[in-house]
């Protein structure tokens, strides 16, 4: 008979945080962090986090990046293996873009 009680309690608890959540806006607050958190790296930042600057080859870019992938995947932590590529991801863009420029595409 306890649990029963103190099931409902849980239940109606719940209920009442999600409810609340949905009032002070904690639920939209959650959606505007995905958004965040999906958007692409800014160039400065890519190549600060690669140690590259703008006059840096590919080819330069490419040792930076599967060297600091390559130590972070070894001994390093998930989060800096995930700021190291999405770095190259940027710069990678970034190139593509300035060589239509260059082609005139």
């Amino acid at each position: 008979m306890g649990g029963g009680i103190m099931a409902r309690a849980v239940v109606q608890a719940y209920r009442q945080a999600l409810m609340n959540a949905s009032k002070n806006g904690v639920a939209q607050e959650a959606a505007q962090n995905i958004i965040r958190a999906t958007k692409i790296m800014a160039e400065p930042e890519a190549r600060q986090i690669l140690g590259v600057t703008e006059r840096s080859s590919w080819e330069e870019i490419l040792q930076k990046y599967d060297h600091l992938f390559e130590k972070n995947a070894k001994n390093g932590s998930f989060y800096l293996q995930s700021k190291v590529h999405r770095a190259k991801e940027c710069l990678e863009m970034e190139y593509r873009r300035a060589a239509e420029r260059a082609t005139g595409s």
